[in-house]
């Protein structure tokens, strides 16, 4: 039995297989596209049309190699959206239109309530924003986020998935449902579709995507904002989660919000999670520095040769990774020099100090990220699970064990499209709940343990 996890990312998409054979999982990459970003009259969109056609494309794969799934789930991004009844355009969240919303809205309701009404960190993206933004909106308009819209071009059902819908910053976060009082004194139409939980099937595909691919499946709804399926995945979940790629989402799976000023001000989220937990979790940096880093040198050095030279290195000194001028810099390393430069400290300059400088700090970032997380939740966590492509660093998982004195879990490595079949396995029966599902990954997908001793 097959099972097809669809993963777009802002840079390209993904079609994985994932069989199961005597309880056990195998996956394969089947079909990858590219995904970008377009500028039209000066504001940026996602071309739906584009991508929609690519997710026919991997369909049409399955049955060229005769691999039929019996169902399929999509996840991307969160916060951005569809109005399907009126167009079929996305803007994206890079989009400035929003910072006309942050306005309105913070003149209609202060940051802090707005918090303790969503528990979702102000972000000037945020769904709540974008909408706020949209002109001579209607009830008729019917919003659907990203995987949404998929999923109806797919099947012809309009709903709302729970866990991408917590992205919107239009949830309660007590009720779990579209906070009304919050709808109206933002003068925002109920355009919401129903409501429904990652493992649910919509249905069927149409009669002429059917035609087209050559077989039928079932859609099914996986948490589809990828954090949410790439937190399913994680086989410590009781312990602390780092999703890591580009950018890093520290955080937890609870059973409760924390909606304090101490959270607020610490920029933590809380986004809803499978089975109705919440993901509590700090939206911090992540290989996007040492990225930058290895394209300012020409591509010369492969990640694994950065890792291999920083081990040589005794450089000791570190810089806040988080800082405004690492997001978009000219030149990373010229601007990690001018931190250290401007602190009067001698700033690394070979190749193997700057590497190890980079995954030092990165790691003493989530350190203090924990930190704070402890001291918000009371809690003490044993366990860190590193998933992603981030956790094949194991330089930099083995400095966050020594850091944090805390035994790291590296892996999964694919941990969005796990999660996302997950939700597939829970909806036909091919397990019986998520922990369950955690027990089958942890024994086909390479783990590795750091513990400092």
């Amino acid at each position: 039995m097959y099972y097809l996890a669809v993963d777009i990312g802002a840079s390209s998409g993904r079609h994985i297989l994932c069989s199961v054979e005597n309880h056990k999982m195998q996956i394969e990459e089947i079909y990858r596209f590219q995904n970008n970003v377009e500028e039209r009259n000066g504001h940026f969109f996602w071309n739906t049309d584009y991508l929609f056609n690519a997710i026919v494309a991997g369909l049409k794969k399955c049955k060229e190699i005769g691999k039929i799934p019996v169902s399929m789930a999509i996840d991307t991004w969160g916060c951005d959206y569809v109005l399907a009844n009126k167009t079929s355009e996305a803007y994206a969240y890079r989009d400035h239109r929003s910072l006309k919303g942050v306005d309105e809205v913070s003149q209609l309701i202060s940051d802090e309530d707005l918090y303790k009404r969503t528990g979702i960190q102000h972000q000037s993206f945020n769904t709540i924003y974008q909408l706020k933004s949209e002109e001579n909106l209607n009830e008729d308009d019917a919003f659907l986020m990203i995987p949404d819209y998929f999923n109806y071009l797919l099947t012809g059902k309009k709903v709302n998935e729970y866990t991408n819908m917590s992205t919107t910053g239009l949830l309660n976060i007590r009720t779990n449902t579209v906070d009304q009082d919050l709808l109206s004194q933002l003068d925002i139409p109920n355009i919401f579709q129903e409501m429904v939980e990652p493992g649910t099937i919509v249905g069927s595909l149409k009669e002429d995507i059917k035609k087209e691919v050559g077989f039928d499946l079932q859609v099914v709804v996986c948490a589809s904002h990828d954090t949410g399926s790439a937190y399913m995945a994680s086989v410590a979940s009781d312990g602390i989660i780092l999703s890591s790629g580009t950018w890093s989402l520290l955080g937890i799976e609870s059973d409760m919000a924390y909606t304090t000023s101490k959270a607020r001000e610490a920029n933590f989220t809380n986004e809803g999670g499978y089975n109705h937990t919440y993901r509590f979790l700090k939206n911090i940096m992540g290989m996007w520095i040492i990225q930058e880093v290895a394209r300012n040198l020409d591509n010369q050095y492969s990640f694994q040769t950065l890792q291999d030279l920083a081990r040589t290195s005794n450089y000791e000194n570190t810089f806040d990774v988080n800082k405004q001028r690492f997001l978009k810099p000219e030149h990373m390393i010229t601007e990690i020099q001018k931190d250290f430069e401007e602190r009067n400290i001698v700033p690394p300059t070979a190749v193997e100090d700057i590497a190890y400088c980079v995954f030092h700090s990165l790691a003493l970032s989530y350190k203090l990220a924990i930190d704070e997380l402890e001291d918000i939740t009371g809690k003490k966590y044993k366990t860190i699970n590193i998933i992603g492509g981030g956790c094949q660093n194991l330089l930099l998982d083995e400095m966050i064990a020594k850091m944090t004195c805390m035994k790291v879990i590296a892996g999964p490595i694919e941990a969005t499209a796990i999660g996302n079949i997950v939700a597939q396995m829970i909806a036909f029966n091919e397990v019986k709940d998520i922990d369950e599902a955690r027990e089958m990954i942890k024994e086909p997908f390479d783990m590795k343990e750091f513990e400092e001793k």
